[in-house]
């Protein structure tokens, strides 16, 4: 066999939304292969084409083209529909209806040329504080993730986009974010199988691909995170549970990885415990320090044998699922199904009460909430005054900090005190607060912090504001169940 090039085992990023020259010659230079797009890359969906064009030619027939398009709060392109979060999904708990939702993701992404979706999340959110999962989880019970996830790749591979789940062995019950810090999870391995690898068991025999967790599981591997230890990706993923398919990392970028190890070093790592590319985001020196220390490790370190296969298994993964943009589909289609699904999982707790149509209320929400690394900005105070000024007279209370608000003082005003919290992570100087109503609409664990009755969307977008108009007039109900235990 001859020595593959190091840029075959890697995925990169890319500075813009168009292909330069510089980056062209440095995906050829190096036989990159796989390349991960963001907000950054995306512009509208004529552009977004091209770039998938340019990026399809430069790379060739196994070119990967991937992005986080989860639903919810986890999208990239703002100019199409937005699909429900998991954990609206996981409340509606339809999987006929997961199943559809996935397939209109999957549409979107392949009118463009994109061949890759790096979901489903299979993380059981049994951990209320989790500062990254959240409602990106089908919810805290095993066989509702599993059953879910299923749908998900169902739906997926029914559109011919390559599904992800993520993020093995599972990061629903840590209370650190893997983006800042390394986090370690303390539970035995009969507690691991019952919970975290459970959903990922159900759902490996439709998984095209697995994208693993920096997070140290002790009963596995008490030294090295999952990314980089091989107790996990190939003893037990490989040998023990059969697995076949691709194997990525999370990006090598984040503070669990990127503090501890050399760039080089953590990639040459992640080969050796069994994965099969390496997500080498960032700035180009990250990128050329990763393939520097591949192309050395290819030399011996790297058993070739693995090497091989490893190439088989990306060359499937893109055979059977080749980019290249599908021009006649129109995501704008997918939009009443969307609206359906945001209004399946919209879901009460506390039996709240709406106020009557027309009245006076007191609305208290954040003035605005910027965009955090995974997820992307939320509603902010104005827009929501606006939207509920359809249904009631709004008087607007807005805040910077939720630590400066006055209770006693919003409840002397006489009116009906309407909270929306609309931040990703809970917020504890809210804890104890007593509106009349709260509207969670985006973390749904603010449940738990606030003494109201609730109305939960588990997400901000505008598909999932629009869902709660008909509720709030008493024109429609909550259907959906909570998928956690408040």
């Amino acid at each position: 066999m001859t020595q593959p090039k190091p840029g075959s085992l890697v995925m990169v990023d890319i500075p813009g939304p168009t292909l330069d020259a510089d980056t062209a010659a440095h995906l050829r230079r190096h036989g990159i292969r796989a390349v991960c797009l963001f907000g950054k890359n995306v512009q509208d969906a004529p552009q977004l084409r091209q770039l998938c064009a340019d990026l399809w030619d430069v790379m060739g027939e196994d070119a990967l083209i991937a992005l986080d398009h989860e639903g919810g709060a986890i999208l990239r392109p703002t100019f199409w529909p937005f699909a429900p979060s998991a954990m609206s999904l996981g409340a509606a708990d339809n999987t006929a209806l997961t199943e559809d939702v996935n397939a209109a993701l999957a549409r979107q992404l392949r009118s463009v040329g994109v061949n890759w979706n790096f979901a489903p999340v299979l993380d059981v959110n049994v951990n209320p504080a989790n500062p990254v999962i959240g409602e990106r989880a089908y919810g805290a019970d095993v066989d509702r993730a599993a059953r879910h996830g299923t749908a998900a790749l169902l739906g997926h591979t029914r559109e011919r986009v390559a599904g992800c789940v993520k993020h093995f062995p599972g990061h629903g019950d840590t209370h650190l974010d893997s983006h800042r810090a390394l986090p370690r999870v303390r539970k035995s391995r009969a507690e691991l199988d019952a919970v975290e690898f459970a959903p990922f068991r159900a759902c490996l025999p439709l998984a095209p691909a697995v994208m693993t967790a920096h997070i140290v599981y002790d009963a596995l591997d008490a030294a090295q995170p999952a990314t980089l230890s091989r107790a996990v990706l190939t003893d037990l993923l490989r040998r023990e549970w059969g697995y076949q398919g691709v194997t990525v990392t999370d990006s090598m970028g984040m503070q669990a990885i990127d503090a501890h190890y050399g760039r080089g070093e953590a990639a040459v790592l992640a080969l050796r415990a069994g994965a099969d590319l390496v997500m080498a985001l960032g700035r180009r020196e990250a990128q050329d320090s990763t393939l520097s220390a591949i192309g050395h490790a290819l030399d011996g370190e790297l058993n070739a044998r693995e090497t091989e296969a490893s190439l088989a298994r990306l060359h499937a993964l893109a055979a059977a699922f080749p980019a290249g943009a599908d021009p006649a589909l129109d995501p704008r289609a997918d939009a009443p199904l969307f609206a359906h699904a945001w209004a399946c999982g919209l879901t009460t707790t506390g039996l709240p009460q709406p106020p009557a149509p027309g009245s006076r209320v007191l609305l208290v929400a954040q003035r605005r909430v910027q965009r955090e690394n995974v997820s992307e900005a939320s509603v902010n105070a104005g827009t929501l005054a606006a939207e509920l000024g359809s249904v009631y007279d709004v008087t607007l209370h807005a805040y910077d900090d939720p630590a400066d608000l006055d209770w006693p003082a919003l409840r002397a005003s006489g009116l009906p005190v309407i909270l929306a919290t609309t931040t990703r992570h809970r917020q504890a100087a809210l804890r104890g607060a007593r509106p009349d109503l709260h509207l969670a609409l985006y973390n749904p664990y603010a449940v738990l912090d606030v003494d109201a009755p609730a109305v939960l969307t588990y997400g901000f977008r505008p598909e999932a504001r629009a869902a709660l108009l008909p509720w709030l007039r008493g024109e429609a109900g909550g259907p959906g169940r909570l998928p956690f235990l408040a």
